[in-house]
């Protein structure tokens, strides 16, 4: 049976609350979830120019809503293998820089079977991108920049990461991201 667009909403909603946020996995995620300011768009494509259209409505829909800071878009349906996925975040920044949106809104990705391309497949640094779904995570560049400004150590995220998963293990890691 597939899973209602609210289902997978509230399934993407735990992900970001029990796993990215409890571990600290984006210092900058916590405040937006408080303040109700993340918007998680499913779309039930899995088509690359209807990945495309859903990408640019999510901008136009940021343009006119400023209090919105953030918009997942998941991907229940489709972009299920990682390559095919890569391509369309590929060709979603090119739209973005296309359509003169560059330094205005950024990308994230996020995949099930996401992995860093100078790590192994199977190594537990891969698992901070890892989500339930298929995801572009689209990002304010404004809101983004004060949000560094204000961390400060923005280098030292990734290691943090990478320790954080190693100190969960493989099978903490699963558990979690089936549970979430």
């Amino acid at each position: 049976m597939t899973p209602t667009n609210d289902l997978i909403i509230q399934h993407t909603l735990n992900w970001i609350k029990s796993f990215i946020i409890e571990y600290n996995l984006c210092p900058f995620a916590k405040g937006p979830v408080n303040k109700g300011a993340v918007r998680i768009e499913v779309v039930n494509a899995g088509n690359l120019r209807h990945a495309l259209e859903a990408l640019m409505l999510e901008v136009y829909f940021l343009d006119k809503h400023p209090a919105i800071e953030t918009t997942l878009i998941v991907f229940p349906e489709g972009f299920k293998d990682f390559f095919s996925y890569l391509d369309m975040v590929s060709c979603a920044e090119a739209l973005l820089v296309e359509n003169g949106y560059e330094g205005v809104y950024q990308l994230a990705s996020f995949h099930p079977d996401y992995y860093f391309a100078d790590v192994e497949i199977d190594d537990l640094s891969n698992y901070t991108n890892r989500s339930p779904y298929p995801i572009i995570h689209l990002l304010r560049e404004e809101s983004l920049d004060k949000a560094i400004d204000n961390y400060k150590d923005t280098h030292k995220i990734p290691e943090k990461n990478k320790a954080t998963m190693q100190k969960l293990g493989i099978d903490s890691i699963k558990k979690i991201l089936v549970t979430a």
